[in-house]
């Protein structure tokens, strides 16, 4: 049985990255089941407004709903008391894209904080860095690509439980984050190539 709290975690995400004034790329979005484990996800990427669909910055959101929190959550709805709190696995990818070069790997995190925002009473830690280089067929038209990704977890309390419409004051901080993280990626001085110079990215 799909779980109700997933799909109201994922309309408060879709609603506060639309008020945070950041666009949805569309084609990106995911949700799939794991039919062996039973585990939920849910994948978007979301941009800064007016850059289209192969925006220069992005983020890809992951929420990852494991089989053993959807157990924990049916039994507190039967008021069986779980052993531990449902939680959902949350990553968030930054990615800079259409590069002409590759930066310096140290200019890229000094733009970024050690620690993302939280969710709930935990913060999101920041990962390793992963610059990509690619080709055309020639040869003769370098691309870059670099991500950098904040994971954590996002542990559903009793009052998020009791009362679902509190995800949004939670997913909203994320949100206003990622948005201000972007332009903050986008202010850096890199050189990137027009979008119709890099044609289909097979990488994302």
């Amino acid at each position: 049985m799909l779980d109700h709290v997933f799909l109201d975690l994922i309309a408060a995400m879709r609603k506060s990255f639309s008020e945070a004034l950041l666009e949805r790329q569309a084609v990106e979005e995911r949700f799939q089941v794991d039919v062996l484990l039973g585990d939920l996800s849910w994948e978007t990427s979301y941009s800064l407004p007016g850059e289209g669909t192969l925006p220069r910055v992005r983020a890809d959101l992951s929420l990852d709903w494991p089989t053993w929190s959807q157990s924990a959550y049916r039994s507190w709805s039967i008021g069986e008391p779980p052993e531990d709190q449902p939680e959902l696995l949350v990553e968030v990818a930054l990615r800079i894209q259409r590069l002409a070069s590759a930066p310096e790997p140290a200019t890229i995190v000094a733009a970024l904080p050690p620690e993302g925002p939280a969710l709930g009473g935990d913060v999101l830690d920041r990962c390793g860095l992963t610059i990509e280089q690619a080709f055309d067929r020639n040869n003769d038209q370098p691309r870059g690509a670099v991500e950098i990704s904040y994971e954590g977890t996002y542990r559903l309390d009793e009052a998020v439980l009791e009362d679902p419409s509190s995800l949004e004051a939670h997913v909203g901080n994320l949100a206003r984050w990622v948005a201000s993280t972007l332009v903050r990626l986008g202010d850096l001085r890199l050189s990137f190539l027009p979008p119709g110079a890099v044609g289909d990215e097979a990488d994302h």
